[in-house]
């Protein structure tokens, strides 16, 4: 399988998903927008993977590639590609699906557990989530729930957490790829978003223990077998 990852700023790439596709043997290739990599044709990837970054999807004036990336995942979409959108990932593929994405409530930045939706508690997807509840988040916006999409988890401070699409399409607004060093490029790099608000912690709080990184990390290579491991999805 050919993986293709969008990446926004050059401190969020796929973490730990890059050793969970190179032990499977997969391709892995990306485009840099910050850096002004044109996208990739359709038929030079078979998954799509859109990562996370402190812009907003509605920020095309400061980032016209913004428009071209919206333009991508459409036509993966369209095309039947396997997508999983990321945090700004999983907004940006709300809004192709004609969802909102708006300011949340609240920030969520650090180690928050999430709750499955019961009504989706049999999918595969889901039941992941049930047994690694505590994942790592660093949002302050959200979508609305794309029509047609299926509810997966909430948090208590944001009602949508990750959603399916046609068994194909995915988003998840919190972290399972990020490793402590990507964690530590995250305070280094958006560090002021850290205020003290409700459900923020402390650069010390979410770097205190290696094995909640290994536990999400674990977690992430559970969803990657469900969504690239089926030979069907290679179709």
């Amino acid at each position: 399988m050919r993986i293709h990852s969008l990446q926004h700023v050059a401190f969020e790439d796929i973490g730990s998903m890059a050793n969970d596709f190179r032990a499977r043997g997969y391709a892995l290739s990306s485009t840099h927008w910050y850096r002004g990599d044109a996208a990739p044709a359709l038929d030079e990837f078979d998954a799509l993977i859109v990562m996370g970054g402190p812009m907003g999807i509605y920020d095309e004036a400061l980032y016209p590639w913004l428009a071209d990336e919206k333009i991508l995942i459409k036509q993966a979409i369209g095309a039947g590609k396997i997508v999983l959108g990321i945090c700004l990932g999983a907004q940006l593929i709300a809004d192709v699906l004609g969802a909102k994405v708006t300011r949340n409530p609240h920030k969520e930045i650090g180690w928050l557990p999430i709750t499955i939706d019961p009504a989706a508690a049999t999918h595969p997807i889901a039941q992941v989530f049930s047994r690694y509840p505590v994942v790592f988040h660093w949002h302050g916006d959200t979508f609305a729930l794309p029509p047609g999409a299926v509810h997966l988890a909430r948090s208590e401070g944001c009602a949508n957490q990750a959603y399916v699409y046609q068994e194909k399409v995915y988003g998840f607004q919190f972290h399972l790829e990020t490793t402590s060093e990507s964690a530590r490029a995250l305070i280094e790099h958006c560090g002021e978003d850290i205020d003290g608000s409700r459900y923020t912690q402390t650069a010390q709080e979410i770097l205190a223990s290696d094995e909640t990184f290994a536990q999400i990390n674990r977690a992430m290579s559970e969803v990657i077998a469900i969504i690239f491991g089926s030979e069907h999805n290679t179709k």
